[in-house]
Order: C-alpha cells, then structure tokens, then sequence
C-alpha cells in the first residue's frame, strides 16, 4: 500500500489492513472488519520498475481469526536483446532487437489469529505461506517455497510488531534454457 511504501516499510507494529499480508500477517485480524479487497500499481525508477499488488482477506464469523490471500508481481519490462545486434559478417542490426522481461511473481496464502484480547492489550499471531515463481524472457525459469512467521502485540498506545521473513530460507529452483545460437 501507498503507506507503507511513504514510510518507508515500516509497517510490522502499524498495519491493520488488507497490505498485512505483506507486510505483518498477524495485522489482518485488526483492521479486517468484512470481506477485504485491496489493489495498488506502483513504479519505480522512472517507471522502469512496476509492482501489482492484488490482495482479498476473509474473516471468520467470530473475527478472531482471517484468511487471505496475496498475488504480487515486480518487473522490469522491455529490456532490450541485443544477442544478435551484430551480424556475422561484423555490421550493426538494429533489427534484430527483440524485448524479454524480468518478473517475480508471489502468491502468499495468510493465516491470522487473536490470541488475546482484553481492555488494555491485544496479542495477534500470523503467518504466511509464499510461493514464487521467477522468469528473465524466455532463458530462465524459478519456483521457490518459503513460509514467513509474525506477531503484533498492541498495549494501552504501544505498538509492537516482529516478522520472521522467509523462516524456511525461500528456496528457488532455476532452470535455463539457450538455443544453440543464443549459446554462441
């Protein structure tokens, strides 16, 4: 969210809306009333960089506990190939420019669940499960797992928030893949 990108990413004590995914998964039983949906496109770099963000958190009956769902994606776009900008014979071809893209794309499945609540001090815990998947054009090719883990405890005005990132170390597995003449 627009928030957490103007505070720079720190959001782990604070954020109580659909962007907890991301950022703290135990957030989502704070902000989550009903059924959440959240969408943002950002650029980055002078538009070099583009981030989608696509978010849906679903309560349970009773509140304490929610569920969501996050779709993230982070590109650069037309980057340009100049494999074959030089024929064989020595000279230039600017026709032979084609375009591929960077992109990660994660999907982060949350769980959260009030574990305490009383007048003066709220405890919630969360978690996430991501799964990745990253692409360069058409060369190279990753699929990655990890899980995230976090609390957020809020006392009288106090704030406290702590995210384990990738607990599992988010493991990818690459596979490459060249033509004989991209090989060359």
């Amino acid at each position: 969210g627009a928030r957490g990108l103007g505070m720079g990413g720190a959001q782990a004590a604070s954020v109580n809306d659909i962007t907890s995914g991301y950022w703290n998964p135990a957030g989502l039983t704070l902000g989550v009333g009903d059924l959440q949906l959240g969408l943002m496109h950002a650029e980055y770099f002078g538009g070099i960089g583009k981030y989608d963000y696509a978010a849906l958190a679903i309560p349970t009956k009773n509140k304490n506990r929610t569920l969501g769902i996050s779709f993230m994606r982070f590109a650069v776009d037309d980057i340009p190939n100049t494999l074959y900008l030089v024929e064989p014979d020595g000279s230039v071809n600017y026709n032979n420019i084609s375009t591929f893209s960077s992109a990660d794309y994660a999907v982060l499945l949350s769980f959260a669940q009030q574990l305490k609540k009383t007048d003066d001090v709220e405890i919630n815990v969360g978690g996430n499960a991501k799964i990745i998947h990253r692409s360069v054009g058409s060369f190279a090719k990753a699929w990655g797992f990890g899980l995230d883990a976090a609390i957020q405890v809020k006392k009288d005005k106090w704030l406290l928030g702590l995210v384990a990132r990738d607990v599992t170390t988010t493991f990818n597995a690459w596979t490459f893949t060249f033509t004989e003449r991209e090989k060359e």
